[in-house]
């Protein structure tokens, strides 16, 4: 047996014999190594370091996508209670602004037949005048016959009418409620920017004959545009922002008057209302009913005295009659 086969030979017979770097240590000494020392206190240097490592952890700007403001429980915060995100400073919010037309001449609209006609009767209570016929209303041949139109709804809201009517029964508003209506301009157009203020102010001689003709109490001017062009007509300039008021307008602003000789009218009063049309959107609908319910308050009293002092004889009007004084004044 040579001499290496024979120490081998003898360390297999005596574990123990074997090199103490070659055994495999036992369980409970291996647990040695992870048994805490309360002596154990770290050196200056790792405790800096730690320091610094808590500090950049807890750092609100690495720790900011964590924050939430609590309320209350989580169940309960509801979507609208977010905040929406901020535009950014070179965003500007858009306004959606209403398109007019502009100006149209007659020519736009010669094939539209205009089916509408004045409503009107000696001695009324009020006669409404309004600026012009949509072309919903001149083919319907009924007042503001649009939907998006708010005349037949403030006219009852205000208590001008006991209950809300229909525009096909714009024609029978003198023999049931005492009023009437017709337009300063005849000529029908998408909406009243199309139209000039010559032809506006054109229109206001017109009016004074059928006023002084049906000698009513009380006029509606519905829009503010209308009022505008009787004051330039009357005084020659437009009216100033001073000068302009909702409601019932001075006495001397009275329109209808006659003075002649033989025969003395002192006119009709001025009740200048909001615009009803669906385009004007200067005024909210509670602001336009409060300025019509003055308005409507007047006419109730009206009705009423009329009512305990007799039923008034109403006659209608003659729409061919109308028609001809038109062209004649157009002429």
């Amino acid at each position: 047996m040579t001499q290496v086969e024979q120490s081998l030979s003898t360390k297999l017979e005596d574990p123990l014999s074997i090199n103490s770097s070659t055994q495999a240590p036992r369980f409970k000494g291996g647990l040695q190594q992870y048994v805490f020392s309360p002596a154990f206190t770290p050196s200056p240097e790792k405790r800096a370091s730690r320091g610094s490592a808590a500090a950049e952890a807890s750092s609100p700007l690495d720790r900011s996508h964590l924050k939430r403001k609590a309320s209350g429980p989580a169940s309960t915060i509801s979507p609208s209670s977010s905040p929406s995100p901020s535009p950014s400073p070179g965003c500007k919010k858009l306004k959606l602004k209403r398109s007019t037309s502009g100006y149209a001449p007659p020519s736009k609209y010669a094939h539209l037949i205009n089916n509408l006609v004045d409503s009107l009767a000696q001695n009324l209570i009020c006669i409404f005048i309004g600026v012009n016929p949509g072309l919903r209303t001149a083919t319907a041949g009924h007042a503001y016959a649009h939907p998006s139109n708010l005349f037949w709804k403030l006219l009852h809201s205000s208590g001008c009418t006991p209950r809300r009517c229909r525009p096909e029964e714009d024609r029978d508003l003198p023999r049931l409620y005492s009023m009437g209506h017709t337009n300063i301009v005849t000529r029908p157009t998408k909406d009243a920017s199309e139209l000039s203020k010559a032809e506006m102010d054109a229109g206001v001689a017109v009016l004074e004959m059928k006023i002084a003709k049906y000698r009513p109490e009380s006029v509606c001017i519905v829009g503010k545009g209308i009022w505008e062009s009787i004051w330039r007509v009357r005084y020659g300039r437009g009216i100033r922002k001073d000068e302009f008021r909702y409601g019932w307008q001075d006495e001397g602003d009275r329109m209808g008057v006659i003075s002649e000789r033989d025969d003395i009218w002192e006119g009709a009063r001025v009740f200048v209302a909001t615009s009803t049309s669906g385009l004007a959107a200067g005024m909210r609908p509670p602001e336009k009913e409060a300025v019509w319910r003055v308005l409507g308050e007047w006419v109730e009293k009206r009705r009423e005295e009329r009512r305990e002092g007799g039923e008034v004889k109403i006659e209608a009007s003659d729409p061919i009659m109308d028609a001809g004084l038109e062209k004649t004044l157009e002429a």
